[in-house]
């Protein structure tokens, strides 16, 4: 099967942002529309119009300031990696590459939440940030909390638990 070498987007964040919510990398309808979770099956944008008003059918331009509003900066933990399909299981170990999270937490200074979208963002930042990070930030409370996956792939939630679970993030520190 055909290997592609993908890359991801810059954050959406403002300076004020006090929680920062993790993907791992765009899957390929992401990437075509050049848009955080473009696949019309995500839940995410209809759990972020059920949580700040950031919903699904309104202008990716509109629903992005509006997380910028409610504090909420949006990224994911990869900045490029090889992988064969949109899954996080098809991206190749070796090819990994991470973002630069000392730079954005340290441009960032009121974020103390980090929100994992699924399981394979917080193995991925747990893995190839973390260890660069707390030697950088070692007296920034930072609280790290994973989420169900909002993807399409994560059949096993209905769409009602997975807003339960996401409504978290409005409730300040975990």
């Amino acid at each position: 099967m055909f290997m592609s070498h993908v890359q991801s987007f810059p954050p959406i964040a403002n300076p004020n942002a006090h929680i920062l919510i993790l993907g791992s990398m765009p899957g390929k309808e992401s990437l075509r529309a050049v848009q955080y979770y473009a696949h019309r099956r995500n839940a995410f944008w209809p759990i972020m119009g059920e949580l700040v008003g950031a919903a699904a059918t309104l202008p990716y331009d509109v629903r992005t300031r509006m997380l910028k509003s409610a504090g909420i900066a949006l990224w994911d933990v990869l900045a490029s990696c090889t992988r064969r399909s949109s899954l996080d299981t098809d991206i190749e170990a070796d090819s990994i590459c991470a973002n630069d999270f000392v730079t954005f937490f340290l441009k960032h200074p009121n974020i103390t939440q980090v929100f994992f979208n699924g399981t394979m963002a917080e193995k991925y930042f747990h893995k190839h940030v973390l260890p660069l990070l707390e030697p950088q930030l070692e007296h920034r409370p930072l609280h790290y909390r994973r989420l169900p996956s909002t993807s399409p792939a994560n059949a096993s939630m209905l769409f009602e638990q997975k807003l339960r679970a996401w409504k978290v993030i409005l409730r300040g520190n975990p």
